[in-house]
């Protein structure tokens, strides 16, 4: 999935804004709304996972000073 910024768009070239857009289209597909909350936009965020979790935190230790 790919998004990008409008043409002639303040964060079209902003570092920080193109690492949000990053991070939001990766963890899109985690959000679900259950068929009840669908018409009222609340829902909830689908685990990662335990072996993506262990990834992250092995990844963490690997990269503290």
């Amino acid at each position: 999935m790919s998004a990008k910024f409008k043409p002639g768009s303040p964060f079209e070239n902003d570092p920080l804004a193109q690492a949000i857009l990053r991070e939001g289209l990766l963890i899109q597909d985690r959000f679900s709304a259950p068929p009840v909350y669908a018409k009222t936009g609340k829902g909830y965020l689908k685990s990662v996972g335990v072996e993506e979790i262990a990834r992250i935190k092995e990844a963490a230790k690997k990269n503290k000073p």
